[in-house]
Parts: C-alpha cells; structure tokens; sequence
C-alpha cells in the first residue's frame, strides 16, 4: 500500500553557474574571418567525419555577429553542422535567441560548455576570451572545455586586433593538448611579422622576451622577413612566402605550405614556442 502523510518531493536540481566571468564583449563584423579561413581549411576533415557535426563559438561577445558568420562558413565543409553559441552574460544570450533556428543556438554558459542534450562539440573556437584573464587561468580553463570535446575534437583559443587584421591562435586537442601555434597577417603595410606580438594568446603573451622560444621564433621571422625584402617588388606575399620558406630551411617546425602562406598564415609546432613551465 501507499505510504500515508505527505509525500516526499525531490529538491530541485542545482543549476551549475557559468565557468568563467564577463568579459568586454567587443566584437565587429568578419574580425574573425582569418581564424575561420584556418578552420577550414585546416579541420575539415574532423569536421566531415564527426558523427555529430557540433561546433561552439565560446564567449561570443555583444554581437552574435561572428558566430553567424562562423555557421556560414562551415556550411560548404558540412551542410547540416549545428553552431551553438555560448555566452556567460545573460543580456548576450537573450538578445541573440531571436536568431536561432535548427542550425544555431544561443545558451548560458561558460567553459563548462552546457550544451543541449549534453553534446560534445568538435571544435570550439573561443576568441578574445581568454585574454582578459589571468596566465594562472589559460591551462584549468583548456582543461575543462577539453573535456567536453568530441573525441577528436580541437579547442582553437585565439586573440586578434579589432578589425582582424592580426590574429593569432592556439590549437588545443582533446588528446594531446596544445599542438601549435598560427599567425595570421595582413600583409598589405606589414612592418614585421613580429607586429602581431601584441595579439598573441595569454598563455604566451607575456612571455615574448629574450631567451624564450616564442621570442626567438618570432625573432626569426622578423630576420627572415629582412633577408627577403627584395621580393617586395613583386608584392608581399612573395616576400612572406619566401620568409616562412626561410624559417622552415633553418630547421623551425613549420606546419603547412605554401597556400597558407601566401595568405599571411603561418602555422609552426607548439612545442617550439611553448612557454617555460
């Protein structure tokens, strides 16, 4: 028989609050088209082959604008893929859900990635996020969204200026962590490759000083880009292609070719330029 008396009601499950905290939210039209081009062109592949083609714009700003130019992109690569944008302010996520259909959503969140039917993406690109906290906090914050990848699955955690013209961006895989390290240039007006020092990811920002691997990485393609200034009669990406060239022959891990080059792209291994422990 049923117990007599009241009956015992279950406390309501606790809501997890948000990974992470507000950042500025600045964000532009096509500011993010380069690390978009490297997705691409770069991670097609797992994109084809995941069984759930999920991918995440994390920490999506004031403007959803970037994360839909990130579904539209990808869309050639895989036309049925689902971009989930994802965002710690409450005012961003609400002012974005009008947008979303069966190829977008937006939902409250942080790096802990609280996905609809608990998805696992494979790939996550979050831009301009981790600049504004502390180095301490770049690993437990790779960590965490490493967790909540797709087998396979890539975090790419990037910073760029304010219209995209210098970026540059950290591939984190699921199963090896950090892999490398990409810097993408506007090679129209270029001074040096070494421009983009001040858009570097947190985790190596501050470590671009003398005696370190990312110094001297880019040390040696400022001396590359100077050895191939005569190829400037014949434009910029001449002379950049013959640089990364350059850097390569000497012995740096260089990822990638010529196609990527010539577009102001150069990809080189993270274990070159990781920053001391």
């Amino acid at each position: 028989m049923p117990p007599s008396g009241p009956v015992a009601r279950r406390a309501p499950a606790r809501r997890t609050a948000p990974v992470g905290t507000i950042t500025r939210g600045t964000t532009n039209p096509n500011r993010l088209r380069r690390a978009d081009r490297w997705v691409v062109a770069t991670l097609a592949g797992e994109l084809r082959s995941a069984a759930d083609p999920l991918v995440v714009d994390l920490g999506y700003g004031a403007s959803p604008v970037t994360t839909l130019e990130l579904r539209d992109r990808l869309r050639p690569v895989r036309p049925d893929v689902r971009v989930v944008g994802v965002e710690i302010d409450p005012a961003r996520v609400a002012a974005a859900r009008d947008l979303a259909d069966e190829t977008l959503q937006f939902v409250l969140g942080g790096f802990e990635l609280p996905l609809p039917g608990s998805g696992r993406p494979v790939i996550v690109r979050a831009f301009n996020v981790l600049r504004q906290y502390a180095e301490s906090e770049v690993p437990p914050a790779w960590d965490t969204v490493r967790e909540r990848l797709a087998p396979g699955g890539v975090l790419v955690d990037g910073t760029c200026d304010e219209v995209g013209r210098r970026a540059a961006w950290v591939a984190v895989r699921r199963e090896r962590g950090p892999t490398s390290l990409t810097l993408s240039l506007r090679l129209a007006g270029l001074g040096a490759p070494s421009d983009v020092a001040e858009r570097l990811p947190k985790v190596l920002i501050h470590h671009n000083v003398p005696g370190t691997r990312v110094h001297a990485w880019l040390s040696a393609l400022d001396r590359a880009w100077e050895r191939s200034a005569p190829l400037s009669a014949y434009g910029p990406r001449q002379r950049f292609t013959a640089a990364v060239r350059a850097v390569r022959d000497d012995g740096w891990p260089v990822l990638g070719g010529p196609a990527r080059w010539r577009l102001g792209e150069v990809s080189v291994a993270w274990d070159a330029v990781r920053p001391p422990p």
